[in-house]
C-alpha cells in the first residue's frame, strides 16, 4: 500500500501520549513566553541530531549525556528561550543539569530520561531560579492541546511559531507525527540557533529512530541557511512512545524516513521563510554534479551568497553571481556546459548568454517564492537542492542591535 499523509491540527501534541505547555518565567525582558515542556505519557525511545560548532552549550552536552546514560530511552524535554546558557563555564553545566533534575523530580523519572535544549544570547548565565519556577508551572498545566504555546515559547526572534502534524496510514498500522522549531536568523545547520522537536506515537527502537532522523535532517534542517553561521546550541530531538500501538521496524524503515520529511521539511522552511528581515524564500536547486556531495556542496554555495541573496532581494537577474559561486564553490564544474534559470527563465547555457530575457527574469523575481536552478555541467546525475532566504537591511539591523 502507498502511504497516505493526512496535515492534521495538534502539532508536537497531536501523536498520542504526548502533552506540552509554553509558560513565561522571566527569561525574557519583553515577559513573553519563554519555557516549554514536551512530555510522553511513558519512557519513549529517542533520537538526536546536535549541532557541529565545537563551541557547544551546556544544554547541548547534558542531553548528550543524558542521551546515552539513558540507553536513548527519554520521557521529557525542557526549553527556554532568552538565554542560550553557552560559554557560561561550570554555572552554565550545573544550570542544564539542574533544568533536567528538577523536570525528572516533578514528573517521579530519573533526570538521564529528561532532554534540555536553550536558545538566546550567548554568554548570559540561566536565572535558574525563573527556569525553576517555569518547569513547575509548565509541568503542572501541560495538556494534550498545549502544543502551540510550547512553540510560541522557544521562539527568539522568529516572526511566527513552526507547526507541523500528519497522520500516516502506512502498511505497518496508523500513526501520527508531530513537531515544532524554532529559527530565524544564526541559521547553517551543521546542525543553526535553531531547535527542532519530533513526537511520533509509533513504537521504534532507538538505534532505527536515530538512524532516520540523521537521514530526514541531512535533506531537510541541514539544508537550509539564513546566513550561513552554525550556533552553538542547535539540536534536533525526536520521541516516539508507540501509543497508537503501530511498531515500525527495519522492514518500516524507508515509510519512517518519509513520514519524518513530511512534518521536518516544512518545519525547516518555515525558519527560512520566517528569516531574520527575510522578504523571500529561495530554493536552489543544483543538478548535473559528478555526485550528490559535490551538488550540495555548490548549492550551500549558492545560498550563503550574500550577493546571490542581495541580487534576488533586488530583483537583479544577475546571473553571473550564480556561475561565479559556482565556479569557486570547490564542486566539480565545467564553464562551457553549464546552465543557469531563474524561475522559468534560463539566462545562460553552454557558454551563452541570454539577456534578452532579463525583463522576463526580472519580472519573475518580484516574487515572494524564488526557485533558482543551476546545471553545474558535467554531465554527472549528481543533484541537490537548499533552501536560502534573500538578505536585507532589516538582518543587518536586527543583528546590529541584538544585545542592546
Amino acid at each position: 500500500m502507498r502511504d497516505i499523509y493526512e496535515q492534521i491540527a495538534g502539532s508536537v501534541t497531536a501523536p498520542r501520549g504526548f502533552k506540552a505547555a509554553g509558560v513565561a518565567c522571566g527569561i525574557k525582558a519583553s515577559n513573553g513566553l519563554d519555557l516549554a515542556v514536551i512530555a510522553s505519557d511513558v519512557p519513549a525511545a529517542a533520537a538526536a541530531v546536535f549541532t557541529t560548532n565545537l563551541a557547544q552549550a551546556a544544554p547541548v552536552l547534558v542531553s548528550r549525556a543524558n542521551l546515552a546514560d539513558s540507553a536513548g530511552r527519554i520521557c521529557a524535554v525542557v526549553v527556554n528561550s532568552g538565554c542560550a546558557n553557552a560559554c557560561t563555564g561550570t554555572d552554565g553545566m550545573a544550570h542544564a543539569q539542574e533544568m533536567a533534575a528538577i523536570a525528572a523530580t516533578a514528573l517521579s523519572v530519573d533526570s538521564a530520561a529528561v532532554l534540555v535544549a536553550s536558545t538566546g544570547v550567548i554568554g548570559v548565565k540561566l536565572p535558574i531560579q525563573n527556569v525553576a519556577r517555569g518547569i513547575a508551572d509548565a509541568i503542572r498545566t501541560m495538556t494534550t492541546e498545549g502544543g502551540p504555546s510550547a512553540a510560541r515559547a522557544i521562539m527568539t526572534t522568529d516572526p511566527f511559531p513552526k507547526e507541523a502534524a500528519v497522520e500516516v496510514h502506512a502498511d505497518a498500522g496508523t500513526f501520527r507525527v508531530g513537531g515544532i522549531a524554532k529559527g530565524s536568523g544564526m541559521i547553517e545547520p551543521l546542525m543553526a540557533t535553531m531547535l527542532g522537536f519530533v513526537t511520533l506515537d509509533a513504537a521504534v527502537e532507538p538505534a532505527l529512530l536515530q538512524r532516520a532522523l540523521k537521514a530526514v535532517c541531512d535533506d531537510t534542517f541541514n539544508a537550509i541557511t539564513v546566513d550561513g553561521e552554525c550556533s552553538t546550541n542547535d539540536c534536533v530531538f525526536a520521541l516516539a512512545n508507540g501509543a497508537s500501538g503501530v511498531a515500525l521496524g527495519e522492514a518500516d524503515y524507508h515509510d519512517l524516513v518519509d513520514a519524518l520529511r513530511q512534518v521536518c521539511e516544512p518545519l525547516a522552511i518555515g525558519i527560512v521563510r520566517g528569516g531574520e528581515g527575510a522578504t523571500k524564500l529561495i530554493t536552489v536547486r543544483v543538478v548535473g554534479g559528478s555526485s550528490n556531495e559535490d551538488a550540495r556542496r555548490a548549492a550551500r554555495a549558492i545560498a550563503n551568497s550574500p550577493l546571490v541573496k542581495t541580487a534576488i532581494h533586488g530583483g537583479d537577474p544577475n546571473w553571473g553571481r550564480l556561475v561565479a559561486v559556482m565556479g569557486r564553490s570547490g564542486s566539480a564544474f565545467t564553464l562551457e556546459k553549464s546552465a543557469v534559470r531563474i524561475g522559468p527563465v534560463e539566462l545562460f547555457k553552454d557558454g551563452t548568454p541570454y539577456d534578452d530575457r532579463a525583463p522576463q527574469a526580472a519580472e519573475y523575481l518580484q516574487g515572494k517564492d524564488i526557485d533558482v536552478e543551476v546545471d553545474l555541467g558535467t554531465g554527472g546525475d549528481g543533484r541537490s537542492h537548499m533552501w536560502t532566504c534573500d538578505l536585507t537591511a532589516e538582518y543587518v539591523r536586527i543583528n546590529a542591535e541584538y544585545r542592546t
